[in-house]
């Protein structure tokens, strides 16, 4: 009885230790050191073996300044447990609090000398406690050390290793580790190339690039490894030298002999940075290897929607006889489905045939034996064309109809949004809200964060305007821009700018006006609408846009990096929170000679 007793009594402590623990921790963080003082005093007393408690008992003293009991209690421990390296790192830890540097690397070098290389969790312990203060030498050695004696356990270690590496600038020896852990570890590769983008930039001459794609280079002709080839193409895709990884791409394909998704892959990559010859090119090579139809078909679908969204009007006729070509080989079937839906939008919105695309997917609804979600996708083009036209109520009813098809679909929630958008171009904002109300939570964040967008230009704009005059010239604007009447919506938005200053809508409108400015390559008008959103609205929620925008501005097409350095700087010390504060810092660091930490 008794014995059960102690085994409740116990089953109950380890909660409340758990929570002591949890409190100290935070009267440490809070800077009460002598609250934090008297929980780990107690935890300590109960349990002296503890190590955490310990540790934190001896950082308690040491902030309040009380070395000695600080001291005294590290040499109780260490004459207990001689050989515990990691109590002789506190220990030297402890003078250098002191700034007794001297007495604290008697202590650092006893600790490298007496540790059991052989056991690899002693040399992880003891390497992460180095790593805690920063002596990234010793932590280094002891990983090593650790490594070389077990063999078999250097996985767990050798990213620590490695971004311990980074961190003292030897850049061969991290690249080196990290190659070395997706030798035995390749589902590991989106971890490491995520390391190395802290180094690693657009630039093939950068320092980090340079050393990295020689080693590269160095280790495959040491061993033909697959993954070497991968990393090499994953930079070159870095450096936007797509030619290059292509070369490395179709070698991974011929060894692998299997999938032609990464040359796919890549070819998209080439059309997001608007390198459409190198993208042709790639994608010519799947067209002549012996693929199936659904790939050579994928390839042309990607190549001409790319080229219609980059083509000036001049092309379009060249684009209308490759989709010709294209539907005269493979016929226009179920099988082209996608290529006669995105040729239905090059014909509307290219070509403004809008009746003559709206036949042809209707055609298409009537003669083909189409999936569910093939009709639902012609629909939601046929709609998209009624919106272009227009023809709002038409629009709402095809969208309408997806919706019901495609129930809890990705397909039906863009429909959804459709409609609201739709209510919105016609000045129906309170239905339109209704919709965006029910969008905000959708599992597709892309939609779930433009939904939110519209949601909160709708209700911004109808506080302080019960009339919604300015929300309704603004939605009238983003009608034209969708039309791709590009110059009418700068126009649109003009009205606001004059008839409605210092209203809550101006911001959005010089933002979107800017946008379009940037798209007819009126790129110093667009400079003045960015420069005018950060002086007139520094505090607002989209100044981050037009520094970000600015920059980019500045940089890519007005020759002036020192003022994009600038922008940046600011966006990633101010706007921490910013979508673009990634991007922004990998930009500021190439552009101020130091991508490397």
């Amino acid at each position: 009885m008794r014995f059960i007793l102690f085994y409740i009594a116990f089953l109950f402590a380890i909660p409340m230790f758990g929570q002591s623990e949890h409190l100290a921790k935070n009267y440490m963080r809070q800077g009460e050191y002598e609250k934090a003082l008297s929980v780990y005093q107690k935890l300590y007393n109960r349990n002296p073996n503890r190590t955490n408690y310990l540790l934190g008992l001896v950082e308690s003293h040491q902030q309040l300044e009380q070395f000695d009991k600080a001291e005294k209690i590290l040499l109780k421990q260490i004459e207990k447990k001689p050989k515990n390296a990691q109590l002789l790192v506190e220990l030297g830890h402890h003078y250098e609090v002191q700034e007794n540097s001297e007495k604290a690397k008697i202590y650092y070098d006893k600790a490298v000398k007496n540790f059991d290389h052989n056991n690899i969790n002693a040399a992880y312990t003891l390497a992460q406690t180095f790593e805690k203060y920063n002596l990234l030498d010793e932590a280094a050695f002891i990983y090593e050390k650790g490594m070389a004696s077990n063999p078999g356990a250097s996985t767990s270690i050798n990213s620590q290793l490695a971004k311990i590496y980074g961190e003292q600038g030897k850049l061969e020896k991290m690249f080196a580790s990290y190659l070395s852990l997706l030798q035995v570890q390749p589902n590991y590769k989106n971890i490491v190339q995520r390391n190395f983008n802290q180094y690693i930039t657009d630039d093939p001459l950068n320092e980090a690039n340079i050393i990295f794609r020689k080693l590269l280079i160095k280790k495959l002709q040491q061993n033909p490894d697959i993954i070497y080839n991968e990393m090499l193409s994953w930079l070159f895709v870095q450096q936007k030298d797509f030619k290059k990884a292509f070369v490395q791409e179709k070698a991974i394909y011929k060894r692998k002999g299997e999938g032609l998704q990464g040359i796919i892959g890549l070819a998209r990559i080439a059309i997001g940075a608007k390198d459409i010859k190198s993208a042709t090119q790639i994608l010519d090579y799947i067209l002549e290897a012996p693929a199936g139809n659904d790939m050579k078909l994928t390839a042309h679908k990607i190549i001409l929607k790319a080229k219609t969204d980059l083509a000036d009007k001049k092309e379009h006729k060249a684009i209308n006889e490759q989709y010709e070509e294209v539907f005269r080989v493979y016929g226009k079937s179920s099988e082209t489905i996608g290529l006669q839906i995105d040729y239905a939008h090059f014909l509307a919105f290219n070509q403004d045939e809008k009746q003559k695309a709206i036949d042809f997917l209707k055609r298409l609804l009537d003669e083909e034996k189409l999936s569910r979600f093939q009709s639902s996708r012609a629909k939601m083009e046929i709609a998209d064309i009624l919106v272009l036209d227009q023809k709002f109520n038409q629009a709402l009813i095809y969208y309408t109809q997806v919706q019901n098809a495609l129930k809890n679909n990705f397909l039906a929630q863009d429909a959804r949004f459709k409609v609201a958008k739709t209510s919105y171009y016609k000045g129906d904002f309170a239905w339109a809200q209704t919709q965006l109300n029910v969008l905000k939570s959708s599992t597709s964040q892309l939609i779930a964060n433009d939904a939110m967008e519209l949601s909160l230009i709708i209700s911004d704009n109808s506080l302080e305007d019960s009339t919604q005059t300015a929300l309704k010239i603004f939605a009238k604007g983003d009608l034209l821009a969708f039309q791709n009447k590009n110059q009418a919506a700068i126009t649109k938005y003009e009205e606001i700018l004059v008839n409605h200053k210092g209203e809550k809508i101006e911001d959005e409108t010089f933002l979107r006006q800017a946008k379009l400015f940037e798209k007819e390559k009126l790129f110093e008008k667009a400079k003045v609408n960015y420069l005018k959103i950060i002086e007139f609205y520094p505090d607002d929620i989209l100044v981050d846009d037009a520094y970000y925008w600015l920059a980019e501005l500045y940089v890519n097409v007005l020759g002036e990096p020192e003022k994009a350095k600038e922008l940046y700087e600011k966006l990633i010390f101010n706007h921490a929170d910013s979508i673009y504060f990634v991007d922004a810092r990998k930009k500021y660091r190439t552009l101020r000679g130091d991508a490397i930490n």
